[in-house]
């Protein structure tokens, strides 16, 4: 499914072809709930690297959590927000350079809804935030074992 998505403000704008579009994941890690805001955590989608296209580019910039599970200090993960306006985009990580992640809020094509939603990194939750959901959502200290792939694949939701 190609994804077109943007920035508030609307300097960066970008597309991506994503064969799991189904935005199910709610990661309620700390990195995400204060960069992402919305709900306490932040959704996330699969897509292919190597098709993402840019226009605003030089809007973009990169944050890079400091974590102390990494040698350097800094986690691999790349967070792209815009940096007029502060609207998270997508994020990548070197180690896994196939893929792209991008922001289901910075999605503006209309996306499928989920059967289910999964609720992880749930141990670092802020006490404030509810998970919302479906009554039998799966919930996870911190990540499942099946990849957003898996998921998809398993429940016949591949485009």
């Amino acid at each position: 499914m190609k994804l077109e998505g943007s920035c508030h403000c609307g300097a960066v704008r970008f597309t991506v072809e994503s064969p799991e579009p189904y935005p199910y994941n709610r990661c309620y890690c700390t990195i995400c709930r204060k960069t992402q805001g919305g709900g306490g955590y932040a959704v996330n989608l699969g897509a292919r690297s190597e098709t993402l296209t840019v226009e605003g580019r030089d809007a973009v910039t990169v944050y890079q959590a400091r974590n102390d599970d990494f040698e350097d200090g800094l986690s691999p993960l790349r967070r792209h927000f815009c940096g007029k306006c502060g609207s998270g985009l997508w994020c990548y990580d070197p180690r896994w350079p196939d893929l792209v992640h991008p922001f289901a809020s910075a999605i503006d094509t209309p996306l499928p809804t989920p059967p289910e939603y999964v609720h992880l990194m749930v141990r670092y939750k802020a006490p404030w935030c509810e998970t919302e959901g479906k009554d039998n959502d799966p919930q996870f200290d911190e990540y499942p074992s099946e990849s957003l792939a898996e998921w998809h694949e398993k429940r016949g939701l591949t485009c």
